[in-house]
C-alpha cells in the first residue's frame, strides 16, 4: 500500500511519466543483478518485471493483495506505531476484495498506457521473485487516485459489493503476531533472506 500511495503523490498516476522514465532506469537498474532477462516487448515480462520492482520496495502502478486472510492479517499488523497500540480506539483495517466477481463482471485493462480509467487484477508471474510465492500474491493495477472510490461507483452501477472492509483493535498486535508465528507466518517466511531472518528475530525477541 504505501508503494502505491507514493506512487501517485508523485503525479504519476497517467502513468506516461513513470512508463518513459522510471522502467529504463529500473531496466538498467535489474538487468545489472538479475538473472533472468526480462523482455519487457512481452506482455507477461513486463508484469513481472512491475511485480518484481513492487515487492522489493520500488513505487509502482501495483496495489499488493494476497490470497491469504492471514498474511493480510499480518502486513495489517506488521508496522503499526506504539502510540496505536497505546491507543484502545486504534483499528487496523483488513480489505477483503471478490477479484473472481470482478473479473467475470467488469472490463479490464491489457496494458498500463494509454488506457481508460481502471482498476484490473493482475497475477503476475514470480520470475527472480522469491516473496510472491509465500506472500500467495496478487497484484491491482490502476490508473486512477482514488482506487476506493472508483470500485465504490463500479459497485454502484452493477449493483453489487466486491470490497469489505474488516477492523480489528490495533492493541491486539502482540497477541496477534505471536499466533501467527505460531503457523509460521513471520518476516523471516515472508521475505527469505537475511533482511527477513533479521526482522522475525526482531520480533521474537523484542
Amino acid at each position: 500500500m504505501a508503494s502505491s500511495h507514493e506512487f501517485y503523490r508523485t503525479g504519476r498516476a497517467c502513468l506516461e511519466r513513470y512508463l518513459l522514465n522510471d522502467v529504463n532506469d529500473l531496466q538498467k537498474l535489474v538487468s545489472s543483478l538479475a538473472r533472468h532477462a526480462f523482455d519487457l516487448m512481452n506482455p507477461l515480462h513486463y508484469a513481472a518485471f512491475i511485480n518484481l520492482a513492487q515487492h522489493y520496495g520500488y513505487p509502482t502502478p501495483l496495489l499488493d493483495w494476497t490470497w491469504s486472510p492471514y498474511v493480510a492479517v499480518f502486513f495489517a499488523f506488521r508496522n503499526i506505531k506504539v502510540t496505536a497500540l497505546k491507543n484502545g480506539r486504534s483499528k487496523v483495517r483488513i480489505f477483503k476484495f471478490d477479484s473472481g466477481e470482478w473479473n467475470r463482471q467488469c472490463w479490464r485493462a491489457d496494458k498500463f498506457f494509454p488506457m481508460r480509467p481502471n482498476v484490473s487484477v493482475l497475477d503476475a508471474l514470480a520470475f527472480e521473485n522469491v516473496r510472491a510465492i509465500p506472500q500467495q500474491s496478487l497484484s491491482m493495477s490502476s490508473n486512477v487516485d482514488d482506487i476506493e472510490s472508483h470500485i465504490q461507483m463500479t459497485e454502484k452501477s452493477v449493483g453489487n459489493t466486491y470490497l469489505e472492509v474488516v477492523e480489528l483493535p490495533a492493541n491486539d498486535r502482540n497477541y496477534v503476531m505471536g499466533e501467527l508465528a505460531l503457523m509460521g507466518i513471520t518476516a523471516g517466511s515472508l521475505f527469505p533472506g537475511l533482511d527477513g531472518a533479521c526482522e522475525s528475530l526482531r520480533e521474537r525477541n523484542f
